[in-house]
């Protein structure tokens, strides 16, 4: 009996060694590091907002191209009707330009200012921003009454009546979009200097519907 229990945990002794050996041998797994190998993935995605913008933009722009290629091929090849005059009145679009040009300046203070930290100081110039966009709206629709021609005299007359009435949407966004961007970098909005995509976008969008004035006013006001 004293052999065999000595046997035994001869036996026991080992293939206790053997065991534990197999258990330290068995790689441990690690979730923490699971997790921290997922969260650098989700921190290396980019932000594609401002690029998704820019393409919209972009069509836009082809939009509008098209309706300039149609606005000076109608006025070329289509005769006006007896008395009527091609000539446009520069005081109206020469004060528009102006305001939406100085408009581009007040909403780039704005966003100076944000940046700074000074909230007060960009609600304001936005505020002056989104009234010279106003200014514009009313300038552009007291030149509709005043023209010679209206929405279905002929053809030139509708391709300018859609080319500055697209335009004049583009303003009307733009101003609607300046005053949520005004309401949200009030204090504890949701636009602050630390995260102002919000203004940046519509900065963005801003020049670039100034930047279409400046083009139709020469097209269609200049030549």
């Amino acid at each position: 009996m004293t052999s065999l229990s000595s046997a035994s945990s001869s036996t026991t002794a080992s293939t206790a060694p053997a065991t534990t050996s197999a258990t330290d041998s068995t790689p441990e797994l690690h979730p923490s590091s699971d997790h921290h190998l997922s969260g650098d993935h989700e921190e290396h995605h980019g932000d594609f907002r401002m690029f998704g913008l820019v393409l919209f933009l972009v069509g836009d722009g082809m939009t509008f191209a098209g309706l300039f290629a149609a606005y000076l091929t109608f006025r070329a090849v289509n005769p006006l009707p007896s008395g009527g005059v091609y000539d446009l009145e520069l005081l109206l679009p020469t004060i528009n330009t102006a305001l939406l040009v100085i408009s581009s300046f007040t909403f780039h203070r704005a966003a100076s200012q944000l940046r700074q930290g000074e909230g007060f100081g960009c609600r304001l110039w936005l505020l002056i921003t989104a009234a010279l966009g106003a200014a514009f709206l009313a300038s552009q629709m007291l030149e509709y009454f005043k023209l010679p021609f209206g929405l279905t005299s002929n053809l030139f007359a509708s391709t300018f009546y859609v080319l500055t009435g697209f335009h004049g949407l583009h303003v009307t966004l733009g101003v609607m979009m300046i005053l949520i961007v005004w309401w949200q970098a009030r204090a504890g909005g949701s636009i602050n200097s630390e995260s102002h995509f919000g203004l940046e976008a519509a900065e963005l969008y801003w020049h670039f519907v100034d930047g279409i004035w400046v083009v139709l006013f020469g097209i269609i006001y200049l030549l």
